[in-house]
């Protein structure tokens, strides 16, 4: 059951770039699919805690929620949305998955603590690899906004990836509340600041939303990536360990890349998938001190995580 249920975690985090190009291309107005994503899957999931009683309706009153909501899902869903306009969903994945490694960055060179040398060279590798990426790009008549739309993806990741420190802190402060409605209210708060966005910057047609592909892209996003995907994360935790269902960042991307190509004719370079394997390499060298355990013996650490 447990190895079921992480390929179903695999197979969902990887569909969902997918899902979202379907979504933007469908629509002119990504920011407001994002934030009703995230709102709804929020409210749905408060509402069933809540009515379970694993929290009180208080928690939404809470500053850290409001910060971590802006980092963890406004932040980091404008800028993957927005790209995901002008970027490939393989591409926009793998990006995506530089994440661990803005996270060692921040906590050496910010929170001044010590780092080995094999993490730091896995850095290095792995933004190596994004250069590889962009490389093709280079060779050929590139729009600009190709090269905007990557620049907006990884600076949406280093958002997550101070939220995703600022959220330790605070799951640890509230270590009463379910980490299940904590994310949830971050959804909610951040669904609620990206439909704001939308609101200024976009002009809102239904007759493009209320399509076949929006509306299915909507529902997948909302139910079986927001709500399922991430259900299925937090069981692996309390099942296994926090490391196991973390290694998602090394199947998903593939899943990403494939399902792009095969399903959906998105372009693909052999120099792309050379800085593909570069970057999975070296997140896999930041994480070696947490993953090294799970390929001798299995034993509870920290990891990172995508809430």
């Amino acid at each position: 059951m447990v190895f079921f249920n992480y390929l179903v975690m695999c197979f969902i985090f990887g569909t969902t770039f997918l899902a979202i190009k379907i979504g933007v291309e469908a629509s002119a107005s990504p920011f407001f699919l994002a934030g009703l994503r995230f709102f709804l899957a929020g409210l749905i999931m408060l509402g069933w805690t809540v009515w379970r009683n694993k929290t009180r309706l208080s928690s939404l009153l809470r500053k850290e929620m409001l910060i971590s909501g802006f980092c963890l899902t406004f932040a980091t869903f404008s800028t993957l949305y927005w790209a995901e306009q002008y970027v490939s969903s393989g591409i926009a994945a793998v990006l995506s998955a530089t994440g661990p490694m803005m996270i060692l960055l921040l906590q050496t060179a910010v929170m001044r603590q010590r780092t080995s040398a094999v993490s730091l060279i896995g850095c290095l590798i792995g933004f190596a690899g994004v250069f590889l990426i962009v490389l093709p790009k280079l060779t050929v008549s590139a729009s600009a906004w190709w090269f905007i739309g990557v620049v907006a993806i990884v600076i949406g990741e280093f958002c997550y990836s101070s939220g995703a420190l600022y959220a330790k802190q605070v799951t640890e402060r509230f270590r009463s509340e379910s980490p299940i409605a904590l994310n949830a209210v971050q959804m909610l708060y951040g669904g609620l600041m990206l439909l704001l966005l939308s609101s200024f910057t976009e002009h809102i047609e239904l007759k493009s939303l209320i399509t076949p592909s929006g509306i299915g892209s909507l529902l997948y996003l909302t139910v079986a990536g927001s709500m399922i995907g991430h259900t299925l994360f937090y069981w692996l935790v309390a099942k296994t360990n926090p490391v196991f269902p973390s290694t998602w960042l090394y199947v998903s991307p593939l899943i990403a890349l494939a399902i792009g190509v095969l399903l959906y004719d998105e372009p693909f370079h052999w120099v792309t998938g050379l800085g593909v394997v570069t970057i999975l390499a070296g997140n896999a060298l930041v994480n070696w001190s947490s993953l090294s355990p799970l390929i001798r013996k299995p034993k509870p650490q920290s990891s990172y995580s995508m809430p």
